[in-house]
């Protein structure tokens, strides 16, 4: 049984978490490998199996709350949606007036992470490189796929939640660019913001139906191929950086159903202002920040291992 002060920062844990899976590009599952509790987190999720479903109509409420580790989810996961639904319109307004330091500051991040993530491979041999590397080609290639309108329809916001949530738990694979790529991310943070509880409802079953299946096939490849699993979310992790690079170009746009002009197909481009008075230096400045918050993170997960 933890502590209180343990499972309060795993509550923090998951505000990380959350406030990074509302950016698009950038996924909780990054936070949650880094801080420790990435696959403590996929086993819990998969614990909620039909034997769990049995406590629960058998009324054995404590033996199904300890089944699944109840407390480390409730942890996790309140932080998580406190996230989300505090952070929202922060992110909103970051994303859309600075975009350039929020995505400077989840690039160093990113980068941390994936050396971070690499220290954990002792040995290695052609399996796991060739892992990376499809990670790495995935990743990217799913960064340039360009996003699209899709239907308003609940049962077209189910299946997002459920896709959504797979990347979401993924390191390196954002759930809410999965989103974008769906044409459904500014409909679904919307719904956030406005509290508009069918459509939340519905997503959210989906993201459930989504993340307990998935967490089964993760949790059967870190048990029979750890090193090439870990190898294949660092991949994941490092071809997300061409999205998550900061100076873009838009070259074609779109208008979306709230008649606001949305990016449809971008392009890295080098920082167009490297002045005293550009973004250059605040963006170098928060990507050092990332990297030292990786860094800050991983002695303290170490610390508390000791």
């Amino acid at each position: 049984m933890r502590s209180l002060k343990e499972y309060f920062i795993l509550w923090l844990k998951g505000i990380g978490m959350g406030a990074s899976d509302v950016v698009p590009g950038v996924s909780g599952g990054t936070i949650a490998f880094i801080t420790g509790i990435y696959e403590e987190l996929i086993n819990s999720i998969k614990s909620l199996d039909a034997e769990a479903l049995k406590l629960v109509l058998k009324f054995r409420i404590k033996d199904f709350w300890a089944k699944i580790n109840g407390y480390f989810l409730l942890a996790v996961f309140s932080g998580i949606l406190i996230s989300i639904f505090s952070l929202a319109h922060l992110i909103e307004y970051l994303l859309k007036n600075k975009p350039v330091y929020i995505w400077s500051f989840f690039f160093g991040l990113i980068v941390a992470s994936v050396i971070y993530i690499l220290k954990d491979i002792k040995k290695w041999n052609f399996s796991i490189a060739v892992s990376l590397v499809v990670g790495i080609i995935l990743a990217y290639w799913i960064t340039t796929i360009t996003p699209t309108e899709t239907s308003t329809e609940l049962w077209f916001v189910f299946l997002s939640g459920a896709i959504a949530i797979c990347a979401m738990i993924l390191p390196g694979i954002s759930g809410s660019f999965i989103l974008v790529l769906l044409g459904k991310y500014q409909y679904i943070l919307s719904a956030v913001t406005e509290f508009k509880i069918s459509v939340i409802a519905v997503f959210a079953a989906g993201a459930v139906v989504g993340i307990i299946s998935f967490s089964n096939l993760l949790s059967w490849l870190l048990k029979k191929f750890r090193f090439q699993t870990i190898a294949l979310l660092a991949g994941f992790m490092g071809g997300s950086l061409n999205k998550i690079w900061p100076w873009k170009e838009t070259l074609k746009s779109f208008t979306d159903r709230h008649g606001e002009l949305q990016p449809l197909i971008q392009r890295n481009i080098l920082p167009p202002d490297t002045g005293l008075t550009g973004d250059f230096y605040p963006a170098i400045l928060l990507a050092l920040a990332g990297l030292l918050i990786i860094f800050f993170i991983s002695k303290l997960a170490g610390a508390s291992k000791d």
